[in-house]
């Protein structure tokens, strides 16, 4: 092999090595071991993940009062340092007060966590609708008001008959989608893509049985229940690929149903949603994202 084949080999290399890649950081994923939240990249997520540690320190104030007031009782109590028990049946302030103290808990609790219900069902006004309908066991998505749609499988999927392995070819599929090894079961053939910084409305239907749309990351789940059009809204601040999951068991393939999300800058969602158009389908994002 001469000198210039070997450039040219390593020069169309180079240049293809950023078409392979993704082009957008991997944010909202599930990791091994993982005890704690995906990053929150939208407002609703903050506020959830923000409820839920209030919550938490409630609980485990709630704990340890409890597991302190035992182990009092147990040592001052006992028979053998307390050798003559007391004989009276109630107490007034105690029984008043362990009837007051988680009252005032628990409204205390619905003043933060009524508000945050309330926000994720109180749906904006759009700047992007999407219509999601759950397919066993697939996505199909409609954007509202451009001519535009398509379906998302699981990379993998369709290449194995539905035997849902992770084999040499499935891995070959990963890659070439922008993907690593690590996004197996999580990655699909087409995503959802929306602009940064926008209100997106999402439209949720089953068309068979009860499916459910979730991203982690967003902070949003909506049941997707055939004959009904229920709605979940987002605004994602952070441009990335998010992950999701179908949260409903709905068949036998419930686990190979999931969602991508890529968010992106205005320009490249203006490109993307005109190249589609134009080719009548989906278009990989990261063919805008690399010019």
């Amino acid at each position: 092999m001469n000198l210039k084949t070997i450039m040219t080999g390593l020069a169309g290399a180079l240049f293809a090595a950023p078409a392979m890649a993704q082009d957008l950081e991997i944010v909202g994923r599930p990791h091994q071991g993982g005890i704690g939240f995906q990053p929150a990249a939208t407002e609703l997520a903050r506020d959830l993940q923000w409820l839920d540690g209030m919550i938490n320190v409630i609980i485990i104030a709630i704990c340890l009062f409890v597991i302190a007031l035992l182990a009092f009782v147990f040592v001052r109590y006992n028979a053998k340092a307390n050798k003559t028990p007391a004989s009276f049946t109630h107490n007034t302030p105690i029984e008043v007060a362990w009837t007051i103290v988680p009252i005032v808990i628990l409204i205390f609790i619905g003043a933060f966590s009524l508000p945050t219900l309330f926000k994720q069902q109180e749906i904006p006004e759009a700047d992007i609708t999407i219509k999601a309908t759950g397919y066993q066991w697939y996505w199909g998505y409609e954007y509202v008001g451009e001519d535009l749609a398509y379906d998302g499988n699981m990379i993998g999927a369709p290449a194995t008959d539905g035997d849902y392995r992770k084999t040499d070819d499935v891995i070959a599929q990963l890659q070439e989608a922008g993907y690593s090894e690590d996004e197996w079961l999580l990655a699909t053939d087409t995503a959802v893509v929306v602009p940064v910084g926008k209100t997106i409305v999402v439209q949720v239907t089953g068309a068979d049985v009860i499916h459910s749309w979730t991203i982690p990351a967003f902070g949003v789940k909506q049941d997707a229940v055939p004959g009904r059009l229920a709605e979940l809204w987002f605004k994602p601040e952070r441009e990335g690929v998010y992950f999701g999951q179908c949260s409903k068991l709905c068949g036998i393939a419930h686990a190979y149903m999931p969602i991508t999300v890529k968010v992106v800058s205005q320009e490249a969602y203006d490109a993307w949603l005109a190249a589609s158009k134009d080719e009548g389908g989906y278009t990989d994002v990261r063919a805008v994202l690399t010019n």
